[in-house]
């Protein structure tokens, strides 16, 4: 099965990768695509999987105050990490892991190889190594990551995971091509 001209490689990323639109107002370093991430990876011959986008889903475009933008990134994006934590989000977000874990196992399940997750260091939502909390930047996840983690682990399924800023677009081309195992 699955006998064909695909890779059989999946990568996970982070929705506003793809789609600078999504993020919020003021965080955007690409008008559309961080073109260099996604030519790696086309280059890379992987399927993309482009995740959820949990702050739009669960708060708005807006994020749920217009004024977002004016603030510090880190203070926003703490007032953003609070929304998130909130039962409602949560709730929303668990659906969201529901959906990407179902995806993963379906992969595995016929012999693809999911090649890692790539998230947003500093998001409140896709931070893998740091996150926004007390109005900084610290060492931990983002709130979809880490509960995404978390069921991952409970299913005993371990990927890669990367975070990655687009604002360090080399670091992060050397990173991913790591994951890629492109050295």
């Amino acid at each position: 099965m699955f006998t064909d001209a695909r890779s059989k490689k999946i990568v996970l990323i982070s929705h506003c990768i793809l789609n600078q639109n999504s993020i919020s107002d003021g965080t955007a370093d690409y008008p559309g695509t961080n073109e260099s991430i996604l030519k790696l990876l086309v280059e890379s011959k992987v399927g993309i999987i482009q995740m959820p986008c949990p702050e739009i889903l669960c708060l708005g475009l807006d994020r749920g105050d217009i004024h977002g933008g004016e603030r510090e990134v880190v203070v926003e994006n703490t007032r953003i990490r609070k929304e998130l934590k909130k039962t409602t989000s949560t709730e929303i977000i668990n659906n969201f892991v529901n959906e990407v874990i179902f995806q993963i196992e379906e992969y595995i399940k016929n012999g693809f190889k999911i090649m890692g997750i790539i998230g947003i260091d500093r998001s409140p939502s896709c931070g893998v190594n740091t996150t926004s909390k007390n109005d900084k930047e610290v060492a931990g996840e983002g709130v979809f990551i880490e509960i995404l983690r978390k069921a991952l682990e409970e299913k005993g399924i371990i990927i890669d995971r990367i975070g990655i800023k687009t604002s360090e677009t080399e670091k992060a081309l050397i990173d991913v091509k790591r994951l890629m195992d492109l050295k």
